[in-house]
């Protein structure tokens, strides 16, 4: 933890790579779009990452499912992106049980809006 917040200079580097994308590429765009713009510029900032990792889900010790996210940065940090006007609880929930299942201190969820990249830090 550095200045107190978790991976500091990674999330300001993150934020960067999306708004760069939003420069480019404006609103109005399927997520997918937003998503392949993103890897493209993190990739140039250095960063390791897998785009839809798979996240498992158990219960009673038993697999029930899985989900898939879409970035997890540097094993350390999930990106997940949305395409609207404003951010739901339902976002939250979700990213929320990504940190949960894979043990994760911080997620971003990016939304892409009319007005323009709008962050939230999701702490574990």
């Amino acid at each position: 933890m550095e200045g107190g917040l978790f991976y500091e200079k990674e999330t300001f580097d993150l934020i960067g790579c999306a708004y760069a994308v939003f420069n480019e590429l404006k609103f109005g765009h399927s997520e997918k779009y937003y998503q392949r713009a993103y890897a493209i510029e993190i990739g140039k900032k250095g960063y390791a990452f897998q785009r839809e990792f798979l996240v498992p889900l158990s219960y009673d010790g038993r697999s029930i499912g899985s989900y898939r996210l879409d970035f997890l940065i540097e094993n350390k940090i999930i990106v997940e992106f949305k395409v609207g006007h404003d951010f739901s609880p339902q976002y939250m929930a979700q990213v929320l049980g990504y940190l949960k299942s894979l043990n994760k201190k911080l997620a971003l969820i990016i939304l892409f809006t009319p007005r323009g990249v709008k962050v939230k830090r999701v702490v574990n």
